[in-house]
């Protein structure tokens, strides 16, 4: 189906991901990245990273009508940025001369989850006002991605990110937003989240974090036992135990659904009352009996290959969105988004290894196995 008029608005960066020679392995962090040791690498892989990019393209690519809003410096790794989206039909970011392009290097060692080096630059500076009017005329979905990485959007309490998706909502376009992963010693990681998303979820119809986000916001000490052990804090995860409490969380805040993406624990999803889910954004009719007091967990599907899971929670977000806006189940939206995850990690970008929707139903028809079968 697709064809929605989506925004795509909030965070986009340059990502440089150093490419390990096939066959490499390393079982450490400690043992790979060590004080004067030099390591042979291939060419590496540069392409557009952040929400904008990875989901906003990602949904271009699923069939929609994507309009990308989003800031860069007026300098080389700009110039990249504006060159590799005209490259898949997309373009015309705000170029604010007095700032610098966001960047991250991303590490992905083989068999170790990826590491960001990251640079948030004028992502600091998006504002409100940066969503013009024009841009939301007719449009059914305004995506926004990444404010714990955007200063202006966690600052004063979140009142700037709050005003945004309170005036895109008042024009009838329903609202998602994804959070990030952020540096436990910086500055986002000092504002009170709880808060934050006690006044801006009731404003979201849709909220799409990591566990891994939610969870260092809304119960830091269980965030820090999971990953005590300097592991992914999805290894092994019970998402019934850890997952949907906070889910049942987000709920009360007043989001209309929420999904959470577990890693390689896969997905969890659940609807707000009904009167809630009704108040879904007008210029797209929301069936509110589908997700009104539904849920469901849907487990990962096998990748043919893992090369980068950076930009996969990306894409899954996109596969979601774009079903649920096709009307589909929450149970075929969750399948559709877990097997295009699938498909991301087989390529170092968040890009290359996306397919169709009927491409992903007609694996799943042929009995693409679930992770462990």
């Amino acid at each position: 189906m697709g064809k929605h008029r989506i925004i795509a608005a909030g965070h986009i960066c340059l990502d440089i991901t150093p490419v390990f020679p096939a066959g490499k392995t390393v079982g450490k962090v400690s043992e790979m990245l060590v004080p004067g040791k030099l390591v042979e690498m291939d060419a590496a892989s540069v392409h557009t990273g952040g929400s904008v990019a990875n989901t906003g393209l990602a949904m271009k690519k699923l069939g929609n009508d994507v309009r990308l809003l989003g800031k860069v410096g007026q300098d080389a790794f700009g110039a990249m940025v504006q060159n590799i989206l005209s490259g898949h039909g997309g373009g015309g970011l705000i170029v604010d001369a007095g700032s610098t392009t966001s960047y991250s290097v991303v590490l992905a060692l083989p068999g170790i989850d990826r590491m960001f080096l990251h640079h948030p630059g004028a992502n600091d500076t998006f504002a409100a006002d940066d969503v013009p009017e024009d841009a939301l005329e007719g449009a059914q979905l305004f995506h926004f991605g990444y404010p714990p990485l955007m200063k202006r959007m966690y600052q004063n309490g979140g009142e700037e990110l709050k005003n945004m998706m309170q005036r895109v909502k008042a024009r009838g376009v329903a609202t998602s937003l994804d959070m990030a992963a952020m540096d436990a010693h910086g500055e986002g990681a000092k504002v009170d989240w709880e808060s934050l998303l006690k006044l801006v979820l009731p404003h979201v119809d849709f909220f799409v974090p990591s566990f891994e986000e939610l969870c260092f916001m809304l119960d830091r000490p269980l965030f820090e036992r999971l990953t005590a052990a300097g592991t992914d804090c999805t290894d092994g995860l019970d998402v019934m135990q850890y997952a949907l409490p906070l889910a049942e969380k987000c709920l009360q805040m007043g989001c209309g659904v929420v999904m959470i993406k577990c890693g390689l624990a896969g997905l969890l999803w659940k609807g707000a009352e009904d009167q809630r889910v009704a108040q879904v954004g007008g210029n797209w009719q929301c069936n509110a009996s589908l997700w009104a007091q539904k849920g469901g967990y849907q487990p990962c599907y096998q990748a043919d290959i893992v090369r980068s899971g950076a930009g996969a929670g990306d894409v899954t977000i996109a596969a979601w969105l774009t079903a649920v806006l096709d009307g589909e189940t929450p149970e075929e939206c969750a399948r559709l988004a877990a097997a295009e995850g699938a498909a991301s990690v087989t390529s170092y970008d968040a890009l290359g290894g996306i397919l169709s929707l009927d491409e992903i139903r007609k694996r799943l028809a042929d009995g693409w196995k679930l992770r462990g079968e």
